[in-house]
């Protein structure tokens, strides 16, 4: 364990500072991906890397690639980071915890005068949450193979703003090939748990063994339109029978030990005195394993279905979006664990069921991640939480796994 100066207070001011960009009245951030917000987030963290002396590279997608030199050239990079962007209604650390305990890893390095072996880069990927363009995770799934670039570049949001147009509009569309990532030697990302466990066992540290499954669908039901005061009997209501299959949905989940969202959902024609004739909504499965997910994905097939019959409506469920259950690399999850037990950290090994950037990076390189709690388990909440404690501790385990990693030269 290297005594690394990480500085708690820093980190947090640094926190504080970035979340005034976007800040919502119930103390929240929204900050979404490619707005004029995002822009100026970038062009501050921009600032305290310069400050370092790192050189910045963009890519055609906007990833943001911060690098401090190594002793041999020769070493593939270990690259620290997450995302900056947030939900709507997000919170001031989501994400944007593992970007600015990156930052200050960089900053405890550069004060100790310690000199890696290999590169280290601190990463700000584009778009992760996926709230104003979707799919989520944009800018790693193109760095990796996951997505094309042309594909991402083209998506558009619900108001019909082009994402390459509106990358280009704030100025941070680069020249760089996005594959970059592709040839990198370690991953690693510190971010809050998003969940209960960590805070009701009393630990400090979450030693992240690996990713879930998760399946994304969009499911229209069509009924058929009718006057609001016609019988009841001959209805063919979209949205009665959308909320069963809603419920159904959460009913799955807790059968199968996973996760179930409706996230959105759109009817029309939207009057108050016409039954709704067309209901659309997006499904979110997910599950620890391929097989519990295999099985939550057919049951919804099976009482979609089923209600749809019953209701005398059309039912149509399409797949969206959908990841594998990722596991993480093992040496630098052991690196992570290490060092939470070298500073006395209570911690557990755990999965993820939330997609973050590195369950992308993990496809193409060794990845590791480090959760710390969060008060309730609340996230994508403007009351999402940490405590300055909690941030630390977090950036300690961060550095000392990064260090490892790089290798002191």
């Amino acid at each position: 364990m290297d005594n690394l100066p990480v500085s708690g207070q820093r980190l947090w001011d640094s926190l504080m500072e970035m979340a005034r960009i976007g800040a919502t009245p119930k103390g929240g951030c929204n900050r979404q991906a490619l707005t004029d917000l995002d822009g100026r987030a970038r062009h501050l963290l921009r600032h305290w890397c310069e400050a370092l002396g790192l050189t910045m590279t963009v890519d055609r997608v906007g990833n943001m690639a911060f690098r401090r030199e190594g002793a041999d050239p020769a070493r593939k990079p270990v690259a620290i980071g997450s995302h900056l962007d947030t939900q709507p209604t997000g919170g001031r650390f989501d994400g944007v915890l593992g970007v600015l305990a990156g930052l200050e890893t960089l900053r405890a390095l550069d004060e100790a005068g310690i000199r890696t072996r290999a590169p280290i880069l601190l990463v700000n990927w584009t778009n992760e949450e996926g709230a104003r363009f979707s799919p989520p995770m944009m800018g790693s799934g193109v760095a990796v193979g996951v997505f094309t670039e042309e594909e991402i570049l083209a998506k558009t949001d619900p108001a019909g703003a082009v994402f390459g147009r509106e990358l280009a509009r704030i100025g941070w569309q680069g020249e760089a090939d996005p594959a970059w990532a592709r040839d990198l030697a370690a991953y690693l990302e510190l971010h809050i748990e998003q969940g209960p466990l960590l805070e009701a066992e009393g630990a400090i540290i979450g030693v992240v063994t690996g990713a879930s499954a998760q399946a994304w669908f969009e499911v229209t039901v069509a009924g058929a339109e009718a006057h609001g005061g016609n019988g009841m009997a001959m209805r063919r209501d979209a949205l009665v029978a959308a909320s069963l299959m809603i419920a159904a949905v959460e009913g799955i989940a807790l059968e199968h030990g996973g996760n179930g969202t409706v996230g959105r959902l759109t009817l029309s024609p939207d009057s108050r005195n016409v039954v709704p004739g067309r209901v659309w909504f997006t499904v979110d499965l997910r599950h620890p394993d391929e097989a519990g997910l295999d099985r939550m994905v057919r049951a919804l097939h099976t009482r979609i279905g089923a209600i749809a019959a019953a209701r005398r409506v059309a039912a149509t469920v399409a797949p969206f979006w959908s990841a594998p259950a990722t596991p993480f690399d093992p040496t630098l999850v052991g690196h992570v664990r290490a060092a939470a037990e070298a500073r006395g950290y209570a911690h557990r090994d755990m999965p993820t069921g939330i997609g973050h950037d590195a369950v992308y990076l993990a496809r193409a390189v060794p990845t590791a991640m480090i959760f710390v709690p969060c008060h309730g388990g609340l996230s994508h909440n403007e009351a999402e939480s940490i405590t300055p404690d909690w941030a630390e501790a977090g950036c300690r385990v961060l550095a000392d796994a990064v260090l490892a990693a790089a290798e002191r030269a």
